[in-house]
């Protein structure tokens, strides 16, 4: 998983990241609002683990403007505030779970996998879209139960598309974190890849959103191919 930690406390932080990052989690971390909207423009992260206060503003207006984008990523809100209304307004807010500090990082890395699970489909290790089953561990991938043969690369695309379903993806983002070297616009091996994916798993998957990049869609909109 890739885990955007916005956490201005250093000993708290660092703790959480080293929590993370023993059970095989990718943490980017963060201190400040305005870090955190770059990282998720051009990153393709999976939960946001947010404090409240930070230097540059309450992380509440960072929640709502990704609730705003009807971005569904899952958010754990980590604060200090633990009276009844600030729990409650933060869940109604939009966040998915929410710790008071101090906790303990046993619990929180329960508590995120808890979400992972929840929030994008997971059986076990199995992300499941649809009729399109991602077994992660062993790298299988099924279409009403037919085997379907990736190559490592496709598997990898595949795989992030899937994790952050009804998201789009840009171009520059999966160029990055898939293509070997982060090959740069001027390649069509991004475009050749999902040419492929395409043809191996169904069309009815990938949605190209001209001028900006991918999405897989949890639900096939009315009258798509």
């Amino acid at each position: 998983m890739n885990i955007l930690l916005v956490e201005d406390d250093l000993e708290l932080g660092n703790g959480v990241r080293i929590a993370l990052e023993d059970q095989g989690m990718h943490v980017t971390w963060v201190r400040r609002i305005q870090e955190a909207s770059q990282v998720l423009e051009s990153s393709a992260c999976d939960l946001v683990l947010l404090d409240l206060g930070l230097p540059d503003g309450d992380g509440i207006g960072l929640l709502t403007r990704l609730r705003r984008n009807q971005d569904a990523m899952p958010v754990l809100i980590l604060t200090a505030r633990d009276a009844l209304q600030d729990r409650l307004g933060g869940l109604d807010g939009g966040a998915d779970d929410y710790m008071v500090k101090p906790f303990a990082l046993a619990e929180l890395v329960s508590r995120v996998r808890a979400l992972a699970r929840r929030s994008y489909g997971l059986i076990g290790e199995t992300l499941v879209i649809r009729n399109l089953t991602l077994h992660e561990a062993t790298m299988r991938v099924m279409v009403d139960a037919r085997p379907v043969e990736l190559s490592k690369s496709e598997f990898e695309l595949l795989r992030l598309l899937v994790k952050r379903a009804d998201r789009v993806l840009t171009r520059r983002m999966l160029e990055e974190q898939v293509l070997p070297g982060g090959l740069g616009n001027e390649s069509n091996v991004l475009d050749v890849h999902i040419s492929n994916l395409r043809r191996k798993i169904g069309s009815g998957f990938i949605r190209t959103v001209r001028g900006v990049g991918f999405v897989v869609d949890r639900v096939v909109a009315e009258g798509a191919p």
